[in-house]
């Protein structure tokens, strides 16, 4: 059985985490989240990492949730729905908090969880092909757990847009958002984050690490009442009505019943 996460040395001190479900178009099922997680934690622990890379195998570079697994934790014990909603929040904040920098390379779809990882990291790289969505209210939900990291990344005007219009964000339009910070032909994407990496890995670790924590403490609120509080949001959201009927209809690839 192939991994979910595949580690490879881009170069000295430079790790590259692609995530590998690429059938799946890359969706965060519970194993890949908690791989990821993991994955973040062993790095930012370790002194001879200084810069993580975060690819995808595929076409896709993440599509967010697993649509079936969001229907059926909608129908869950309530427990067991939070849980889930939680173990997203703290990979987010693993991303987010993760002592060394961390570069999100975007080859292709960047949806949902997905477009909250590439909010979450340090910097964001994308090819000219990649594109980006939260189409969560289509499926009558709510972007809630990634709207932190989103939030900071566009703004809260911006955010009004694209959170109530579900629309698709072309890799244009997310460097003029601020959702990422360069453009690349696909072909010079690789070459780009690792030239970038590189950049970055000439700083002091320790100056690094302290930089990246200066930021969080200068520019962001309490993230442990974020966490709490979104995570209730999708996890009460997911179990009612509405959002039962939109991701039964996705999955029936037919409309939902306020578009039918």
């Amino acid at each position: 059985m192939s991994a979910v996460i595949i580690e490879t040395q881009a170069a000295p001190g430079i790790v590259q985490l692609t995530l590998n479900r690429p059938a799946a178009r890359n969706a965060l099922d519970r194993e890949l989240i908690e791989a990821l997680a993991a994955a973040f934690a062993r790095h930012g622990a370790c002194d001879s990492t200084r810069v993580l890379l975060l690819a995808a195998a595929g076409s896709a570079f993440c599509a967010g949730a697993d649509l079936a697994a969001m229907r059926d934790l909608g129908r869950a014990p309530a427990l067991e729905n939070r849980a889930d909603a939680d173990r997203l929040a703290a990979l987010l904040r693993a991303v987010r908090d993760c002592p060394k920098p961390s570069i999100a390379c975007v080859q292709g779809a960047a949806f949902g969880g997905g477009l909250g990882l590439v909010a979450a990291c340090d910097v964001a790289v994308a090819s000219s092909a990649a594109v980006f969505r939260m189409p969560e209210v289509r499926l009558g939900l709510v972007p809630a757990v990634i709207s932190p990291y989103v939030i900071e990344a566009i703004g809260l005007r911006r955010a009004r847009r694209y959170f109530l219009s579900a629309e698709i964000i072309d890799a244009g339009a997310a460097q003029a958002i601020g959702l990422v910070h360069e453009v690349v032909a696909a072909d010079a994407l690789g070459a780009t984050c690792l030239a970038l990496a590189l950049e970055i890995r000439q700083g002091g670790p320790q100056a690094v690490a302290a930089a990246k924590a200066l930021i969080a403490e200068v520019g962001r609120l309490p993230q442990a009442a974020l966490d709490q509080r979104t995570a209730e949001i999708i996890a009460t959201v997911r179990a009612g009505g509405e959002a039962q009927q939109g991701l039964a209809a996705a999955l029936a690839r037919r409309q939902p019943p306020w578009n039918a």
